[in-house]
């Protein structure tokens, strides 16, 4: 073999390095940067965006009905979803050579384009007020119609901007009733919302356990009045006056029957002992002591809501609807925006780069929007953590250091939101962002994480079934024309 190369450099007066270079070609050089560049491949990354990005929320709903601190739960989000931004830029960004106007990761940190990373890091600040801002909102309105307001405004206002954005490669013929058939479902959500609500109120009102618990319409606690229950009753209600709020504050323990007939919720040991055979029969023996304790609370009764509000860390008995609603405005107009300002970051529609230099690519421009939106997210939990809001209690960095309950779902918020965010900017910038908006359906998956783990609608009307049945299809709808939408973006 050597042989051969010798003569062929002699005869054709070529140099022995550009003959090896020839046969023996670089296996780097055929190992381009990874860009999406069909247009199914681009619908795949949409379709696990959405996945993704429907199911963070539920985690993070799923910690604060637990009653960790909202503060702890963002940090660790924080982390997490940065170390996703930077596994996307190193492996997909930088493994291969650039392509023609198309620099890898390493490179184009060290190019002269602020202008675009500038937009890139002001996306990332307003998707993290947003999310900061929803993680209290679906505390006060709920995960469901939170995220179904709020992927309304983005559907409006981001994907109509996006639309001129991308110099209108989407087809506007499918586009836009795409977006209509949206907002159809979102008048659905939130007729769903408030039919729902309505059911809750009747829940409450009807349950004889919201005066015991002493809950009155104004959310506060009360000695109750007992003497109109049945006697036999309440045993299971004070089984042990060590237990009792109202005996343990005010120090009457009075027994008798005469008791009862004052309203004192007490009981002594002979007559719970004679009371104890006359226990409803669905309820459940409690251990060797032979006491009866009532059920768990089933999701959907008036008990369950009772019990979530005194588990939560975020109280919103008694609170202001529209203080729920305004927070979830004003995040559906952050979101709104992030995906605009990345598009001009991507694709420098406002020509803001000097001449000959090349547009940042969807890698880079992701890790300077991760960038800011760590920044920012930290900066405001670590000042809530002494200054909270929304009545939740304060908070310190070494109490949060030491806060491992639940730490591990977090972290895993993070990685599904910051891996979601990637992926529908690499969708997106093959098939035109505001195609990609098709994620914000991501409704259709936070509402079957609200069903199948908070029991949302559970025990709900008729109405409130029919109107949510309809309200998934007009998703699903808006999902496939979005997407239909989809034009294709040259790499060239």
């Amino acid at each position: 073999m050597n042989r051969v190369l010798a003569l062929a450099c002699a005869s054709s007066l070529l140099t022995c390095r550009e003959v090896l270079q020839e046969q023996v070609p670089s296996t780097r050089s055929r190992l381009g940067m990874f860009v999406i560049e069909d247009k199914g491949g681009a619908i795949a990354l949409m379709l696990a965006s959405l996945l993704f990005l429907g199911t963070w929320p539920a985690v993070l709903t799923l910690l604060e009905r637990r009653g960790r601190l909202p503060q702890h739960t963002y940090l660790d989000y924080s982390i997490t979803n940065l170390l996703a931004a930077v596994l996307i830029a190193l492996t997909f960004g930088q493994l291969g050579d650039s392509r023609r106007g198309m620099p890898n990761f390493f490179t184009q940190l060290g190019q002269d384009n602020w202008p675009s990373v500038l937009f890139a890091m002001a996306g990332g600040v307003v998707l993290s007020v947003g999310n900061l801002s929803t993680q209290y909102a679906w505390a006060y309105v709920g995960l469901s119609v939170t995220e179904v307001i709020s992927s309304s405004m983005v559907v409006v206002i981001g994907t109509t901007l996006n639309y001129f954005l991308d110099n209108r490669i989407n087809r506007a013929e499918i586009l836009f009733p795409g977006v209509a058939c949206f907002l159809v479902a979102v008048i659905l959500g939130s007729a769903v919302h408030s039919s729902n609500a309505a059911d809750n109120e009747q829940k409450l009102g009807a349950s004889t356990n919201a005066y015991k618990l002493g809950y009155l319409s104004d959310h506060s606690f009360q000695p109750p009045d007992l003497s109109s229950l049945p006697f036999t009753s309440l045993i299971f209600l004070f089984i042990d006056c060590s237990d009792c709020r109202y005996c343990r504050t005010s120090g009457n323990v009075e027994p008798s029957k005469q008791a009862v007939d004052r309203g004192v919720h007490c009981l002594s040991e002979e007559e719970r002992t004679n009371l104890i055979s006359d226990a409803p029969k669905d309820l459940e023996e409690s251990g060797a002591s032979g006491i009866r304790q009532p059920d768990k609370a089933e999701a959907g009764t008036a008990e369950y809501l009772i019990e979530l509000e005194e588990r939560r860390s975020i109280k919103v008995f008694g609170s202001n609807t529209f203080i729920g609603l305004g927070i979830v405005f004003f995040a559906g107009v952050c979101f709104s925006l992030f995906s605009p300002a990345f598009n001009l970051a991507t694709n420098d529609q406002w020509h803001t780069l000097r001449d000959g230099v090349p547009h940042l690519v969807v890698y880079t421009a992701f890790f300077y929007f991760s960038i800011s939106c760590f920044v920012v997210g930290v900066g405001l939990n670590v000042l809530f953590l002494y200054r909270p809001m929304a009545g939740v209690p304060r908070s310190s960095l070494g109490a949060y250091l030491r806060d491992w309950d639940g730490r591990q779902w977090a972290l895993l918020a993070g990685l599904l939101c910051g891996f979601g965010n990637g992926f529908q900017f690499m969708g997106g910038q093959a098939a035109g962002y505001a195609a990609a908006d098709a994620v914000q359906a991501l409704p259709l998956v936070s509402t079957f994480w609200g069903v199948l783990l908070f029991g949302e609608y559970r025990k709900s009307s008729r109405k409130t079934y029919v109107l949510l049945g309809f309200m998934l299809f007009m998703f699903v709808a808006a999902v496939a024309v979005l997407m239909a939408s989809s034009g294709h973006r040259s790499t060239e």
